[in-house]
């Protein structure tokens, strides 16, 4: 299916963090690598996907949402920053989704539990920045989530643990890696308010 196809179809907007792998991606140590990824739009049938590592159209992936649980997906469409997966699953967790997502549906409606704390990890509506490292260079990344005084990042690049980078225009260095990526402590902590508008930039609005 295509993604204008999709479009057109019932489906539910809803914000849902997770992971994936894609067949031929490995670490250093020959283990299977896994990416962090977000959901932006959900059918029982299908769902688009932010991600940082592109996936090819036929492909198979494995990937798990926290609210979903795990799933055996096929690419369909690609997009410039997403993919499209086709949901293999039985009748009955079709069934299942199809409740789940009423549910989330109803859930994101309630203003009520948007609510965060000040200095709580937040997800930003914008899932896509850029990496600087010091010698210039840049890599395209993907934001996990964030806070006041440090991100964390999804990427292809694999820094190692005490690199200097800037995140956008926020200036930092990786303290930790874990499964789908490593985190970022910025150098100075950032107002609530100015830390997506810091973190979101391009390599043009970098360097300028």
């Amino acid at each position: 299916m295509s993604v204008a196809e999709f479009l057109r179809q019932r489906a539910v907007q809803v914000t849902v963090s997770g992971s994936y792998s894609l067949p031929r991606w490995y670490d250093c140590e020959g283990k299977l690598r896994t990416f962090a990824c977000r959901t932006s739009r959900v059918s029982p049938f299908r769902m688009m996907v932010d991600f940082p590592v592109v996936g090819k159209v036929g492909e198979r992936v494995t990937s798990y949402f926290q609210d979903f649980g795990e799933f055996q997906c096929t690419i369909s469409a690609t997009l410039k920053l997403g993919f499209l997966m086709e949901l293999d699953m039985t009748r009955a967790r079709r069934a299942w989704m199809s409740e789940k997502l009423t549910w989330l549906e109803k859930k994101q409606k309630d203003a009520s539990i948007q609510e965060l704390r000040h200095d709580a990890r937040f997800v930003p509506q914008v899932a896509h920045t850029f990496l600087t490292l010091a010698d210039g260079s840049t890599h395209a990344c993907f934001i996990i989530d964030v806070s006041t005084a440090g991100v964390a990042i999804s990427c292809e690049y694999d820094p190692p643990v005490g690199t200097p980078l800037a995140v956008g225009a926020c200036v930092g260095r990786v303290i930790r890696k874990f499964e789908n990526g490593f985190a970022v402590k910025f150098a100075e902590k950032q107002s609530r308010d100015d830390v997506v508008r810091l973190i979101v930039r391009s390599p043009m609005l970098q360097s300028a």
